[in-house]
């Protein structure tokens, strides 16, 4: 493996711990905002695409990265903000959807009817006991990528990630 190959893997490893600042049981790498990771001509390049272009958490999470790497040992780091493609729900891991709901956010849901994912009715699930018997109680939650919701079968108010 070559030296850039070896500079690549650690930054990643060191920028994948990150934890999103508003949604600390999440990294930017279950976000899937971590786009990549690259060494050339002695620089550690750093791809990162915000939840959504006004997201306040940005210039921290760039920060945080760029220090995880710089503490990881490699001395030249630039990150660079990528908005396009658009980040989207979609690139949550799986992993990061489990971390969601164990942390008691409901994960994004893929809405049903007509096929139209943004606009069609969306079933959510309470992160607490399972139920689909929930109801959105304000489109904003604790943060504006989030709504909240209470589940009518054990009573709890959570936050749901809505699908963007």
């Amino acid at each position: 493996m070559s030296l850039a190959a070896q500079e690549e893997a650690r930054a990643w490893e060191a920028a994948a711990q990150v934890p999103d600042p508003e949604v600390p049981c999440v990294t930017v790498a279950d976000l899937g905002i971590l786009r990549w990771v690259r060494v050339e001509n002695g620089v550690c390049r750093v791809g990162v695409t915000p939840t959504y272009s006004g997201c306040p958490a940005t210039l921290a999470i760039e920060l945080a990265i760029e220090t995880a790497i710089l503490d990881a040992g490699i001395e030249r780091v630039q990150i660079e903000r990528v908005l396009s493609p658009a980040w989207t729900t979609d690139w949550i891991s799986a992993e990061g959807r489990a971390k969601l709901r164990e942390y008691g956010i409901a994960p994004p849901e893929e809405a049903t009817g007509k096929g139209l994912k943004l606009f069609g009715e969306t079933t959510v699930h309470c992160p607490r006991c399972g139920s689909t018997h929930t109801e959105r109680l304000s489109e904003f939650g604790s943060t504006a990528c989030k709504a909240q919701y209470r589940c009518k079968a054990c009573a709890e108010p959570f936050d749901y990630f809505k699908c963007i």
